[in-house]
């Protein structure tokens, strides 16, 4: 690996090497930029009901704003990894904390929703960046096994802290001026990130056999867009519109494509004979299903809170804090239980607590605006994600030779984001289908409204969905409609809670059952992956697998 001083150093330096130069630097830069980058991940949690009342914004636009940063993500993180060995990792990270910048100040000016939504995904592309980036330029200037576990764990402690601060930051700077001025707050953040990796942080390149895979990278991302366009827009448009449809079938073609251009790419984006092995199959189907069930209750909370119930951002970042907190605070309990308990029990009973906190939250009332019933199943399912997030990567690697870990862990993260990008989608559709459905349902039986008042919240419903209605002034015409609204939309979300119940124990059902006999097949498996897959230069495993 060489580095842009001249020298270079071999994957494996041992204990007595001396410290390489930067590792300082490189730590401080590296944290910097992924708590920068996972505040603008977190960031709109807190602000969808301040969107909502800003923007006029209905449901699936909402939605958009996160998906529009996890599909970004998603599709380009890969390629990412690949630019960072190519061209170097401190110029992947400058970069991509330049499109956090530009990103943040989108979002800041944005006159309507769909101009948010460019920032959202700006956002994204720069987050893609920086999360392989840093991390691999850390574990770069790491002498060792053990410091660099310690440097991970304290990247990894950043990443968490900018997840459970930013609902917070979100929410004071809503609170004193606008939703506008937050984003400014992470423009600010975003330069000092710049400032400290361009001063500090030392640059790494391992570019031998690395290529860019154009052909599975432009497949996978059309494919996964138009599926995804088809699920956010559903609900509201209708599953049997014309647009929904073609986006549906149009991108199942083409990821089918994908597959098949993968299966011959000499240097695939996503080597999908990984999933040969029974080990790394389960625990990556896992990985997917646990984490949408655990960033859609996320989802669920943020417009249960801000454009349902319409509270203060300051008290809509608070359940936030048990949400993410637990992954920030419990890092060296999870460290030390993943050394003394098998990950895939880990794994299990992460995804039994997301199970039951979801479960709890399908019986809040709506109309109770009190945060107290929030408390409990927030920090269950905190927990649950602090014990699952760490143990799907350790269970991952655990099932591949040593030589396939660096690209197992990569797979591995990749789907996690997967879920993560899947999660909001999902929730969104299952809440906003339901919604509607109970809407209509609800005003056809209505026998205390009058005809004009039916008639003006069916015609809002039909644009905006019954959230619009819930968010008309008292003046307005349909707004006597408001109390049908709103538990209609209490029925929504508690439906897409009970989804996201469901979705974690079948993760956990997986990671329990699917492991039954794993340790004596897993030798097996193991030598028939290293037949059928050349050694890769991926990132060190160590380094991924602390990544939430």
């Amino acid at each position: 690996m060489t580095f842009n001083n001249g020298t270079t150093t071999s994957q494996g330096p041992t204990a007595g090497a001396a410290r390489p130069t930067g590792y300082a630097g490189t730590l401080a830069a590296a944290c910097g930029a992924v708590f920068v980058a996972q505040t603008a991940n977190a960031l709109p949690a807190s602000l969808n009901g301040l969107f909502q009342q800003d923007l006029n914004t209905h449901g699936s636009q909402l939605t958009w704003i996160t998906a529009a940063f996890m599909l970004a993500v998603v599709c380009f993180e890969f390629t990412f990894g690949v630019l960072g060995d190519l061209f170097g990792r401190r110029r992947l990270v400058l970069t991509g904390t330049a499109l956090v910048v530009a990103g943040s100040t989108v979002a800041a000016l944005a006159p309507t929703v769909q101009v948010l939504w460019i920032g959202a995904a700006l956002n994204g592309l720069g987050a893609g960046a920086m999360f392989p980036g840093s991390l691999t330029a850390l574990t770069a200037v790491t002498r060792d096994a053990r410091q660099r576990a310690h440097a991970v764990a304290v990247w990894a402690g950043f990443l968490s802290a900018g997840a459970a601060v930013s609902p917070l930051i979100g929410g004071v700077f809503a609170k004193v001026g606008s939703w506008r001025g937050s984003f400014w707050v992470l423009v600010g953040l975003a330069l000092v990130s710049m400032a400290l990796t361009a001063a500090l942080a030392t640059e790494s390149k391992a570019p031998e056999g690395r290529k860019l895979d154009v052909a599975g990278q432009v497949t996978f991302a059309i494919g996964l867009i138009l599926v995804l366009f088809a699920a956010v827009e559903g609900p509201e448009s209708g599953w049997t519109t014309l647009p929904v449809m073609l986006s549906l079938a149009l991108g199942a073609v083409i990821l089918a494509a994908f597959v098949v251009v993968e299966l011959g790419a000499e240097s695939p984006i996503f080597d999908l004979r990984l999933f040969r092995n029974r080990a790394f199959a389960v625990s990556s189907l896992a990985a997917v299903i646990g984490m949408l069930a655990f960033l859609g209750a996320c989802f669920a909370s943020s417009m249960w809170l801000g454009p349902v119930q319409h509270q203060d951002p300051i008290r809509v970042a608070l359940p936030f804090l048990l949400l993410q907190g637990p992954a920030f605070v419990l890092i060296p309990v999870v460290s030390r239980l993943l050394h003394r308990v098998a990950p895939a029990w880990l794994l299990t009973s992460g995804f039994v607590l997301i199970a039951i906190g979801a479960l709890m939250c399908t019986q809040l009332d709506v109309t109770n605006t009190d945060l107290g019933p929030f408390l409990v199943p927030a920090l269950l399912i905190g927990i649950g994600f602090a014990l699952s997030v760490s143990s799907v990567t350790a269970v991952a690697l655990s099932s591949v030779p040593p030589h396939l870990a660096g690209m197992a862990s990569a797979t591995t993260n990749m789907l996690r984001d997967l879920g993560f990008a899947l999660g909001p989608v999902v929730v969104g559709a299952v809440a906003l289908s339901s919604a509607g459905s109970a809407f209509t349902s609800s005003l056809s039986g209505s026998t205390t409204l009058s005809s004009g008042d039916v008639m003006a919240a069916r015609q809002i419903a039909e644009a905006g969905g019954p959230i619009a209605v819930n968010s008309l002034p008292a003046e307005a015409p349909g707004a006597a409609a408001h109390g049908l609204a709103l538990d209609a939309l209490g029925t929504g979300f508690s439906t897409a809670y009970l989804v996201c119940a469901v979705a974690a124990l079948i993760a956990a059902a997986l990671a329990a059952l699917g492991m039954i006999g794993i340790r004596s097949d897993t030798a097996n498996e193991a030598e028939t992956t290293a037949a059928t897959l050349p050694p890769t230069e991926w990132a060190e495993p160590t380094a991924d697998a602390a990544r939430p």
